[in-house]
């Protein structure tokens, strides 16, 4: 059955998971040629869908996979913030001091090139 409203959906999603979390599968399907989301979980006896067009929903569809995750998971998600510094300020602004000693990751291994991870790469021959 396919529910109308977006709170409706996410408050029965979470309870149906919730009360079967072995049973419970959540599919999600992207129909781009019609532009069209439909999510769809189920326990194989409660079978609840919400389709839209609408790409306003894609927040709130990450705010209900990240929940779904946390119960999968048996974690609580932490606000994810900015590193400070002894400033107060983010940092990103700040300028970071390599350590003395330690091997940056920017210099070539011994004769390599850092893209290949110190490994040098044969050249292909053309094809005839």
């Amino acid at each position: 059955m396919y529910i109308n409203s977006w709170p409706e959906f996410q408050q029965a999603a979470e309870a149906l998971y919730t009360s079967a979390p072995d049973r419970t599968r959540y599919c999600v399907k992207w129909r781009a040629t019609e532009g069209l989301l439909v999510l769809k979980i189920t326990d194989d006896t409660t079978c609840l869908k919400y389709k839209t067009h609408s790409s306003i929903f894609l927040n709130r569809f990450e705010a209900l996979n990240l929940s779904l995750m946390e119960k999968m998971s048996n974690r609580v998600a932490r606000p994810v913030s900015p590193p400070e510094t002894r400033a107060g300020t983010p940092a990103e602004s700040q300028p970071v001091a390599s350590t003395a000693g330690a091997p940056s990751s920017a210099t070539p291994a011994a004769g390599g090139s850092v893209a290949a991870g110190g490994v040098k790469k044969k050249k292909k021959g053309k094809k005839k």
